[in-house]
Parts: C-alpha cells; structure tokens; sequence
C-alpha cells in the first residue's frame, strides 16, 4: 500500500468528506489543497443523471474557458487546403497525408490537439483506433473538424477546451491552475456550469446534476453545491 505523505494528509485534513461546500468556501480549499511543488491543475467534476448508452444523451463538446486554461496546448493542423491559413495563425505543425503516416509509422505525438480540415476525415479513419483512445480524434461537434483553422487555432489557444460524459455519466474537465486568482477559477467554474446545463438532454427527468466537486492534481475532492 503507498504510503501517504505529510503533505497529503494535511491536505487531506482541511476537507470535511460528507460536507457539501459552497462554490467560494470550495475554491479556497481548492487552491489551499494543492500540495504538488508545482503549478497543480484545477479539476472539476460532474456526475449527471443521464444514460449515455441512450443517443440523446451522449453528451459532448467544447468551450472557451473565459480566463483560459493557464497551459497552452501544441495544434497541429491536418490539411491540403488551408496550410497557410493554419501557419499565419501559428499552429505548431501543419501538414497533410505525410504528417498522418508519421503519426502511424513512427508514433508520433508531439501535439496536444489535432484540427482537421473535412477533406482530411476520411485519410484519418485510418489511424482513429490510434488517435482514438487518447481522446485526439478531431470532430465537428468540438470544432476541430472545421474548414475555419484561424478560429479554431484562435480559440484553442484562448483556452478552449473539451469535454464529454463517460459510460457512467460523469465528466471531468480543468478550470484552471492553482495559481489562478478565486476570481478566475469562479468565473471558469461558472461558464462550464452554464455549458452543462446548456446541454442538458430533453428527455432527462428530474435531477440533472446530481454531484460537483472541484480538486487539485493529488488532492483532496470537494463537494460543491449543484444550485
């Protein structure tokens, strides 16, 4: 069994297990939690009353975080239409088929996000059981499928970020640093609420947000109160 450290323990200690916080007492136990010696990240959680085995509600999507991510993300742009639109808006790689057989030849992945261009979908079914699994498979649904790469690399870097419901009905996402101000991890808390909600299938009754809770890289969960 791992052995728990000094730091995580206090840590530990500052979060009552079963209280339900409200979002202010919940973001200063957030940053006062964050026990890694570096930057830690800003986790939120939800677990919503949805059957993801059901179509309508399969819950997906994206949205720019108004006081961003507090890390930037290397773009790389597959396509044979707009490379210099994609290279004027300063994408990190840009490029087309040779770039996809990199990716399958030599596993490469010095990238965090992938925008595509839709004549470059069907060259990258080829390798979505690589791209797949680690959650790279651009889609139009997110916006990384899109003929528009200056807006795309816009809002990626402007701190856009995805999210989707796993098998269970939760979705877990960042809002920020530990660095950041309480200030800027509400307003972030509160646009991914508004997003959630604004996805709300039409055929769930009752409860939609069934539990929040906020938590840092190797700290401590924190109930939040969904209303």
């Amino acid at each position: 069994m791992a052995k728990i450290s000094k730091r995580m323990n206090n840590a530990n200690a500052l979060v009552e297990k079963h209280k339900v916080y409200s979002l202010e007492e919940a973001i200063k136990l957030t940053k006062e939690t964050a026990t890694t010696k570096f930057d830690s990240t800003v986790e939120l959680s939800f677990n919503l009353n949805i059957d993801p085995r059901k179509a309508d509600q399969q819950i997906r999507g994206a949205i720019v975080l108004p006081a961003g991510t507090g890390k930037s993300q290397k773009i790389l742009v597959l396509t044979n239409t707009k490379v210099k639109e994609a290279q004027e808006a300063k994408a990190d790689f840009v490029g087309g088929e040779e770039l996809i057989q990199k990716i399958q030849k030599e596993n490469w992945f010095e990238f965090d996000i992938i925008v595509a261009t839709p004549e470059m979908m069907a060259k990258l079914g080829a390798i979505g059981k690589i791209l797949g699994p680690k959650g790279l498979m651009p889609n139009p649904k997110t916006g990384t499928v899109t003929v528009d790469v200056t807006k795309a690399i816009d809002e990626i870097k402007k701190g856009k970020i995805e999210y989707r419901a796993d098998k269970e009905g939760n979705i877990h996402t960042i809002i920020g640093k530990a660095s950041f101000t309480p200030e800027q991890l509400t307003q972030n808390y509160e646009a991914m609420k508004a997003e959630i909600r604004r996805v709300k299938p039409q055929t769930v009754k009752g409860d939609y947000i069934i539990n929040i809770s906020l938590s840092t890289t190797m700290g401590p969960g924190i109930k939040v109160e969904t209303n």
